[in-house]
C-alpha cells in the first residue's frame, strides 16, 4: 500500500474573487506543499495579489474551495492569520519607532510573551543584519534596510507559512540580492514561502515552482525550468533594426527559427542552436544594428503564453 502524501498547507479548487462585476480571479486551482517555494508570476492586474489576500485570510472568496493549514478562512480566519507571516507590497513600518520597537510592537499582536519577544527580535534582527541598527529609527534607513525589518517583523510569530507580495519592487539590485539570500536561508530552515513578482529572475532564483496567471487564472503551472521547457526553446536570437524596419525585416528571417516574436524593440527569433540560427541571418543578407543570442527565460515563456511583457 502506498504512503499517503502529506496535506498540503494551501489548497484550492475553484477559487473566485469578484468585485462588484469584475473577476480578478477566475477559477484558480493550486496546490502548495510544506517547505515549498511557490510563485505567482504576471503583470499587473493579472489576480497576484487577489489571490495573495485570499491566502493571507484578510479578503474572503466569492467561490470555491480554499484551505489553509487544513482551515477554512471563512471561520478559521484568527487561527490561521496566527500562523502566517506577511511582507505586503508596500513597507508598513511604524517610522517614528525604532528598529527593535517595531518588532516588540508588532510580537505583543500576537499575545507572545514580552521575554519572548526579545529573544525572537534579538536573533532576527541579527537574521536580517540590522542588529547594529536596532536602536534607530526607521525613517532614515534605506529601502533594502527597510524590506530587510518588514521581513524579520513577519517571522516574530515563528510563523508555518511566509506570504510575500512583490517583496523586491523599488529597490536596487545589490538590496534585492540581500533580500533574495535571506529569504534563500528562510526556505532552508523549513519556512513555506508563498511570493508574487512580475520580476523573472527573481522567479527562477526563488521560486521551486510556480504559476503564470493572466487575465486572473492560471496560463502555465511548473518549475521555472519545466516551464521554459514545454514553452521555449533552448536558445533566443535578438535582433535590433532602426526604428520601424521591425516589420520588415522579420518577414524574411520568419522561417529561420523555430518561432519568432516581434516586440516595439527588436525581433525574437527562437531556436534550439542560436548561434547557427544568427549565421543564417546573416547568410539572408539581413543586418540588424545589434544581435544578441541568449538562454531562454521565464519572460519568453510569458511572451508565448500572453504576448505580453511582464511590466505592462
Amino acid at each position: 500500500m502506498s504512503a499517503q502524501l502529506p496535506e498540503p498547507l494551501i489548497h484550492a479548487r475553484g477559487l473566485v474573487k469578484r468585485f462588484g462585476d469584475f473577476v480578478a480571479v477566475d477559477g484558480v486551482d493550486l496546490d502548495v506543499a510544506a517547505g515549498e517555494a511557490f510563485g505567482f508570476l504576471g503583470p499587473n492586474g493579472a489576480g497576484k495579489s487577489s489571490t495573495m489576500r485570499m491566502i493571507g485570510c484578510v479578503s474572503p472568496p466569492s467561490g470555491g474551495t480554499l484551505r489553509i493549514l487544513g482551515l477554512d478562512p471563512r471561520k478559521d480566519g484568527p487561527r490561521i492569520r496566527g500562523q502566517l507571516g506577511v511582507v505586503p507590497q508596500l513597507d508598513t513600518l511604524d517610522l517614528e519607532l525604532t528598529v527593535r520597537e517595531n518588532l516588540l510592537i508588532y510580537g505583543r499582536y500576537f499575545g507572545l510573551p514580552r521575554a519572548l519577544i526579545r529573544e525572537r527580535a534579538d536573533e532576527l534582527l541579527e537574521f536580517v543584519q540590522l542588529s547594529d541598527r536596532a536602536g534607530d529609527k526607521v525613517e532614515p534607513l534605506s529601502g533594502g534596510m527597510k524590506r530587510r525589518l518588514t521581513i524579520a517583523r513577519s517571522l516574530i510569530n515563528d510563523p508555518r507559512v511566509l506570504l510575500l507580495d512583490e517583496p523586491t519592487t523599488g529597490l536596487d539590485p545589490q538590496a534585492r540580492h540581500v533580500v533574495w539570500d535571506r529569504l534563500f536561508r528562510l526556505k532552508h530552515r523549513g519556512v513555506t514561502l508563498v511570493l508574487t513578482t512580475h520580476y523573472m529572475d527573481e522567479a527562477e532564483q526563488l521560486c521551486d515552482r510556480l504559476v503564470v496567471m493572466d487575465k486572473g487564472r492560471i496560463a502555465a503551472e511548473g518549475s521555472p525550468r519545466e516551464l521554459i521547457e514545454r514553452y521555449s526553446s533552448r536558445d533566443v536570437v535578438e535582433l535590433r533594426f532602426a526604428l520601424g524596419e521591425n516589420e520588415a525585416a522579420a518577414e524574411k528571417v520568419a522561417d529561420l527559427g523555430d518561432r519568432i516574436e516581434v516586440l516595439p524593440d527588436r525581433v525574437l527569433l527562437y531556436a534550439d542552436d542560436g548561434d547557427a540560427c544568427l549565421d543564417r541571418v546573416q547568410t539572408r543578407g539581413v543586418t540588424p544594428l545589434s544581435s544578441l543570442v541568449r538562454r531562454s527565460t521565464l519572460e519568453d515563456v510569458f511572451l508565448r503564453l500572453t504576448g505580453r511583457t511582464l511590466v505592462d
